[in-house]
């Protein structure tokens, strides 16, 4: 069996890579994250389906020429979303930018809060588990 065919079908890969920025005009598709998580039917996070699967909620940090980091999406009170790669807590959290309120469908930009700064990235796949 498979960890797809454990998981509600609302769950989605979702592949975010590096809009255009300084330093970066074309973007770059070797920076970015995927995020493993339920979406509602808004193609937003489902918190409730979160709750109840939120070991499988994961993400991978990945950057060309670096390994990649795992760890987890996680709700935070109040309801804003970021990654944790760090269980022990020795390491802040990259703060997604207003996530409870974003669509993750292809073509759409969301930004995460990153240790030097706030980086925007396009959503360029999401596919089912």
């Amino acid at each position: 069996m498979t960890l797809g065919s454990q998981l509600p079908r609302s769950f989605r890969k979702i592949r975010l890579e590096l809009a255009r920025e300084k330093g970066h005009p074309a973007g770059s598709a070797g920076r970015g994250y995927i995020i493993v998580a339920p979406l509602d039917a808004e193609r937003r996070f489902d918190a409730k389906t979160w709750k109840e699967h939120r070991d499988a909620c994961r993400v991978v940090r990945f950057r060309s020429g670096e390994d990649d980091d795992i760890g987890h999406l996680v709700h935070r009170p109040g309801g804003s979303w970021a990654f944790r790669y760090d269980i022990r807590g020795d390491e802040d959290d990259e703060a997604g930018y207003h996530f409870e309120q974003e669509r993750f469908e292809i073509g759409e930009y969301v930004s995460v809060r990153e240790a030097d700064a706030t980086h925007t990235y396009r959503v360029v796949s999401v596919e089912p588990i």
